[in-house]
């Protein structure tokens, strides 16, 4: 897939898996230090919307699981017991259960929200808006 791509798309997806923020990657990758912050914010997440870019990603978080053998089974696994340990502390940990419960969620692709935006007059169109946890 590499050489169907870009040298600074290969450095996006780089940093994309390095630090899970496009925004980041974009800055990095395309020396965008000094752009505007909402640019910055609109080309980092174009960028993950490209087929090849798509693409990329997949194959290398794949590589990168079959290289440690980690299977999104033993990562919900982990998470369920760190879950169970912060619900049964002495003192119970609710944040810490949430963020374990969220990060399951996250593994699975059910973290998104669906928000339906309907005027009370029906002027407004309904619109879906998926916001996805801990993306940009």
């Amino acid at each position: 897939m590499r050489m169907n791509m870009t040298p600074k798309q290969i450095a996006f997806c780089q940093a994309y898996l390095e630090t899970g923020d496009a925004s980041e990657a974009w800055r990095r990758s395309y020396d965008a230090s000094k752009s505007n912050k909402n640019s910055v914010n609109r080309r980092g997440h174009e960028m993950l919307q490209h087929s090849k870019v798509i693409a990329y990603l997949a194959e290398e978080r794949a590589h990168i699981m079959a290289r440690h053998r980690i299977t999104v089974d033993d990562l919900l696994s982990e998470l369920e017991e760190a879950r169970q340990l912060a619900m049964t502390a002495d003192t119970p940990q609710s944040s810490a259960a949430v963020t374990a419960t969220m990060g399951k969620a996250k593994l699975l692709g059910l973290d998104k929200q669906i928000i339906d935006h309907t005027s009370s007059d029906g002027s407004f169109m309904p619109t879906k808006i998926v916001l996805v946890a801990g993306r940009d």
